[in-house]
């Protein structure tokens, strides 16, 4: 018996991974849902589109929500996206390219559209390295998104799958390029040119750039 599953995909390498490891576990039909919410990155949507129809998806679906209302990220405002910082500095403290809520948000309309298609079951990409600075990437944030859902909504049985939230970014290449995952269909970088090459010095430039080298797989960004 085969399970329908949702998949939240931002077009970076991570959810890329995570859209891989559901259709090899063999949920189906999968969806996938993206979201444009005034990111200065908005260049990632065009990757989750592809790789949507690449993995033969039932249906790709992007939601427009405007967190520039809110600001308060280097993502959703005019606050510089740090450059050219080593993984310590990273983990020290909450960066400012934390998005307030937006996993949270992100969830609660997986969950909704899982009400509508009867489903399940949710993937989401988040992983050990960005546990370290964003607190809804936590494994106990996902455990309690899961009961308060199961609790406010139909889905008593629902279950949010963070497969790679204790991997690191060379573990999670690893298993992605096992799968068969084209990671030149990724887009990572928080602040691209206008042609969507990547910076190269942002945070998810290096931690993408640095998860390459650990786990020996060739690097196919195209940076600026």
């Amino acid at each position: 018996m085969t399970c329908s599953a949702i998949v939240l995909l931002s077009g970076g390498l991570d959810s890329a991974t995570c859209l891989a490891l559901a259709r090899a576990e063999g949920y189906a039909p999968l969806y996938t849902m993206a979201f444009d919410y005034g990111q200065r990155h908005r260049y990632e949507l065009h990757s989750a589109e592809h790789l949507s129809r690449a993995a033969g998806a039932r249906e790709h679906r992007v939601m427009r929500i405007d967190l520039r209302q809110f600001g308060g990220s280097a993502l959703t405002s005019s606050i510089n996206v740090p450059k050219d910082r080593d993984e310590a500095t990273m983990s020290h403290d909450i960066p400012v390219t934390y998005v307030p809520a937006r996993n949270t948000i992100f969830l609660s309309y997986a969950l909704a559209w899982a009400e509508v298609l009867d489903c399940d079951h949710v993937f989401i990409g988040v992983n050990a390295l960005d546990y370290s600075g964003y607190p809804d990437c936590r494994p106990e944030f996902i455990e309690s998104f899961q009961h308060t859902a199961r609790l406010g909504t139909k889905r008593t049985g629902f279950v949010v799958h963070a497969p790679l939230v204790h991997l690191t970014k060379g573990q999670i290449i690893r298993r992605g390029t096992e799968l068969g995952v084209d990671y030149g269909m990724t887009h990572s970088c928080y602040d691209p040119t206008p042609a969507g090459l990547a910076c190269g010095r942002c945070d998810s430039c290096v931690l993408r750039r640095n998860g390459f080298q650990e786990a020996g797989v060739a690097d196919p960004t195209r940076y600026a």
